[in-house]
């Protein structure tokens, strides 16, 4: 057996089928959705492939885990928005919204047509019939996850689909629903004996719902390199000025990469991200693993994308483990469907070989 082998805890999402919307609202076109349930399936190939640990089911939490993220209104709005939308009248292929909540419409309209405009940032997140189930399973994913490594486990990796970077205490967008990475987080935190948890965001895409959950907070680190928001998604969230706020000041730190960004570029720029997780010395880290920077990755190619090689992702996993922290990788973006099972694992095989069984 490699030494390697056995190092990390593959976590399934088993109702990630029972989400799957027809289509999304990208940049005026209507397309279908790069989100789906095919990711899951090559990634889980490729793991099963790579042979690092047990493949395990989640096991199910109760909502308090949950609602120590989100809102309980927003979590009752996600469960039984699809069914209310349509019995209003609502498309049934899938619900999305017409009008936005934005600034100078004062009134909080929650019918099932309004609903989703307050609920929602963008049209990147149909919700159909089954969506809340698979996104309550992807944070029973992490959360187990985050369990695994709270007692002992070197790492754990929750195959998370849908995704949650993007989600905020009470709002979804981005393909994002329920932020896995920050409900990891906190059940970390109130597990490690008042110290502190670092969460590093390495997505294509700025972690817009992870920063807003935790920047007024000082006992969670959030540390995210990604594309620059002046050109990509999510445009108005991810600047390098955003340090948190209140007693959060200094807890929030956005490195912003410039489109062309080769592999020495990125890994100088990993390093610098990891020893800003050094310094504060926390008591574990959760990775938001998205591996949409990879340079043919559809979704962010649809601006000016990185550079990055092929073999970029193994020393990223092995970068992170050098930080010797019990770690829970928590999947996010990656939509290159020929290589992305391939990238997963080469994170976690990268991560493994760092780490003594």
């Amino acid at each position: 057996m490699r030494s390697e082998a056995r190092i990390v805890i593959t976590i399934l999402t088993p109702d990630t089928a029972s989400h799957h919307p027809p289509h999304e609202f990208t940049d005026g076109r209507l397309l279908p959705m790069y989100e789906s349930p095919l990711r899951a399936t090559l990634i889980e190939a490729a793991l099963r492939h790579a042979g690092l640990g047990p493949i395990l089911v989640p096991d199910q939490w109760d909502d308090r885990h949950i609602e120590a993220i989100h809102t309980p209104e927003y979590l009752t709005y996600l469960a039984h928005a699809y069914q209310r939308w349509v019995a209003a009248g609502g498309a049934p292929e899938a619900v999305l919204p017409g009008t936005f909540a934005v600034r100078g419409m004062s009134r909080r309209s929650l019918t099932p047509l309004a609903a989703p405009g307050y609920y929602s940032f963008d049209l990147s997140a149909p919700i159909v019939a089954g969506t809340y189930a698979a996104a309550r399973a992807a944070a029973d994913a992490a959360l187990t996850a985050a369990r695994h490594v709270q007692a002992g486990a070197p790492a754990a990796y929750a195959l998370c689909r849908p995704p949650g970077h993007h989600a905020g205490p009470d709002l979804c967008g981005g393909y994002c629903f329920l932020n896995n990475a920050a409900i990891a987080a906190e059940y970390l935190r109130q597990h490690r004996a008042g110290r502190c948890v670092a969460i590093l965001d390495i997505d294509f895409h700025h972690g817009n719902g992870t920063q807003q959950i935790f920047e007024a907070r000082d006992d969670v680190l959030f540390v995210s390199l990604h594309a620059d928001p002046a050109e990509h998604y999510p445009y108005f969230s991810g600047y390098a000025d955003e340090r948190g706020r209140g007693a959060g000041h200094g807890w929030t730190h956005n490195i912003v990469l410039p489109a062309g960004t080769d592999d020495t570029r990125y890994l100088a720029a990993l390093d610098a991200a990891l020893t800003l997780i050094a310094d504060r010395t926390p008591a574990a880290l959760v990775v938001s693993l998205g591996v949409d920077t990879a340079a043919d990755d559809p979704v962010a190619a649809m601006g000016a994308s990185f550079a990055l090689g092929a073999g970029i992702f193994h020393p990223i996993g092995a970068r992170i483990a050098a930080l010797g922290l019990p770690t829970v990788f928590v999947q996010e973006g990656g939509y290159a469907v020929d290589a992305l099972g391939r990238n997963v694992a080469a994170v976690l095989t990268g991560f493994a070989s760092v780490v003594q069984p």
